[in-house]
């Protein structure tokens, strides 16, 4: 079919597998530290705005293939012999996470100031004023752009072909050096990717369609 038989058909799903797992990774991992870092955006303390603002500036300021080396070669330095989807699932964490944080960071500030000075008048502390009141309206508006932000993290796996992680763009690009079939090989991993990612598109504008008719 197409050329390809389908042992390599199966070899590029396998990539695409792997390309799921790092995304997954990524995602579980900024939301892990993005959410503290949306919190410590939004603190009252100066030194952790300045820390927080400082490690976003950096992250966002360095691209991400370059990030993948200085994680993968960074830990071979430290004497740590890590494989590739651990350095790889590193540094999608700290993309993630800074731009994450920075996303709900915003999502946070959408909601109402009168939220937070209802939530005092019963009396509420600044913690059941967050977890009860803004929170949930805060999710609510976060999920589109998360969403949305999801789609980035999984076309960006593919920059972990630079450390050689083996996923979707990485396995295309052995079967084209042995097939010599690069238009064949990279159209397949491009619906491949698309097939990923449309599904998570739709979702995102759906529900922000939902969102600006309630």
């Amino acid at each position: 079919m197409l050329g390809l038989t389908i042992e390599q058909f199966t070899y590029l799903f396998r990539g695409t597998g792997w390309t799921v797992v790092l995304s997954l990774l990524g995602f579980a991992g900024g939301t892990l530290l993005g959410l503290p870092l949306a919190l410590a955006r939004r603190s009252a303390s100066r030194t952790l705005r300045l820390l927080s603002s400082g490690f976003v500036q950096i992250v966002q300021g360095i691209p991400l293939p370059v990030i993948m080396f200085v994680v993968y070669f960074g830990m071979s330095i430290g004497g740590y012999n890590v494989p590739a989807l651990v350095a790889a699932g590193a540094a999608m964490t700290l993309y993630a996470s800074a731009y994450l944080g920075e996303i709900w960071k915003g999502c946070i500030q959408a909601v109402p100031k009168t939220q937070w000075e209802a939530g005092e008048c019963l009396a509420l502390s600044p913690l059941q004023r967050f977890v009860h009141v803004i929170l949930p309206q805060a999710v609510r508006i976060a999920i589109p752009p998360t969403v949305g932000f999801m789609v980035q993290i999984v076309k960006n796996t593919s920059y972990s072909v630079v450390i050689g992680f083996f996923d979707l763009t990485y396995s295309a690009k052995v079967l084209n050096n042995s097939t010599y079939m690069p238009f064949t090989v990279f159209t397949i991993a491009a619906v491949l990717y698309f097939a990923i990612c449309f599904p998570m598109s739709m979702i995102a504008r759906r529900y922000e369609r939902r969102l600006q008719r309630t």
